[in-house]
């Protein structure tokens, strides 16, 4: 805000000769009284059209492929929904700490600093409708009734549908690290959460009771970034009394990062005399070895010199992003007795009651799983 204030004083925002835009990093806010504060303080100050709310997420190659796998391809469009759909989970796991942003950090946790953004609007572009086109004002309408159609989530229901942790001690990659409590600038009472996980349902009428597995963490086992769909499972009386042991439901998966692929897992009958199966993948990367990495500004910021606001945030997608988020947040800052610990290096804490089904547990690998 007063940073808006001393440009518009200096007559930064004059239009008179060229275009003013104004890129502003998320976290949009801190939750939806002060980001709608934010909101109504900048628009003095600038049109909606000047504003730039960027996701360096938005701006990575595999995000944007998530829109061409689903729209440019028609196989999979008549499946994408709750008669064939068990479960969607959207990860994002980091092997590092907090390093030295102990100050930020403390103040934002897990759940705002990548749960309210980041994962959210990942949420958005695997359920969206098709949009009309490919212009900014139609993909976003599609992804703010998205976030529209979320149920709301009762201060009651928090527990069963929230969970949050803190790393303790443990190993990464075979060296010794702090707990939380232990980093640089964290209060020993903190109750900061450095690990969240949430379910979420999509009232309507493609995703009704369908539910939405999100985590995100520090110091865990492996850094990644994946969105994992898992299918219904097949009828099984065809292979009574057969051999068949290990029939994985089908899976397809997204991974945005470090490793950028796009794989359906599907099972097939192992070569021999007995019927004996095992799962395959279709794998289709999503960069060959020779073609070079763009990193995710880049490309946002090109997109800001051209005027093309498609990958940035309109204000109603921040303002929905935080009504899902705030009861979670509230609850959370009034329980300050108990948070669960995990060891660092692991997949964090034991959060098993978040899921509907015994049948379905944390998807942490690109690579089929025989259950």
């Amino acid at each position: 805000g007063p940073v808006l204030g001393m440009l518009s004083a200096n007559h930064l925002f004059d239009e008179e000769s060229g275009w003013r835009r104004v890129i502003i990093e998320k976290p949009f806010g801190y939750d939806l009284d002060s980001a709608e504060a934010l909101q109504k303080r900048i628009s003095h100050y600038l049109t909606e059209e000047q504003i730039y709310r960027i996701d360096h997420y938005l701006g990575k190659g595999m995000v944007q492929n998530v829109l061409v796998f689903r729209f440019a391809n028609v196989m999979l469009e008549p499946l994408w929904n709750r008669n064939y759909i068990d479960h969607i989970q959207i990860t994002h796991s980091e092997s590092i700490g907090i390093d030295s942003r102990g100050d930020y950090y403390n103040s934002a946790g897990a759940l705002r600093d990548m749960l309210q953004s980041h994962l959210l609007q990942l949420l958005t572009l695997v359920t969206m409708e098709p949009p009309v086109s490919m212009d900014a004002e139609s993909l976003r309408d599609e992804k703010v009734k998205v976030l529209k159609s979320i149920r709301p989530i009762p201060k009651e229901a928090v527990h069963a549908q929230a969970f949050r942790g803190q790393y303790a001690k443990g190993m990464i990659n075979g060296e010794k690290v702090n707990s939380y409590l232990d980093e640089a600038n964290i209060p020993p009472d903190s109750t900061t959460e450095t690990y969240a996980s949430m379910k979420l349902y999509i009232d309507n009428w493609r995703w009704r009771g369908v539910p939405f597995y999100m985590r995100t963490g520090k110091r865990m086992a492996k850094a990644q970034s994946t969105i994992s769909i898992c299918f219904r499972h097949p009828p099984l009386q065809f292979f009574r009394g057969t051999d068949v042991h290990c029939m994985n439901p089908n899976w397809v998966l997204l991974g945005i990062q470090p490793e950028e692929c796009i794989r359906i897992e599907m099972t097939v009958k192992e070569p021999g005399l007995e019927m004996s199966t095992r799962t395959s993948s279709l794998d289709a990367s999503f960069r060959n070895d020779d073609e070079k990495a763009i990193d995710a500004y880049e490309d946002l910021l090109l997109d800001v010199l051209k005027g093309d606001r498609s990958l940035f945030l309109r204000f109603d997608e921040v303002e929905y992003a935080w009504r899902i988020v705030d009861p979670i947040l509230q609850t959370w800052a009034i329980e300050r007795d108990y948070v669960a610990t995990y060891p660092a290096g692991s997949w964090g804490p034991e959060d098993s009651r978040l899921f509907d089904k015994e049948s379905q547990s944390w998807r942490s690998s690109l690579t089929p799983e025989c259950k």
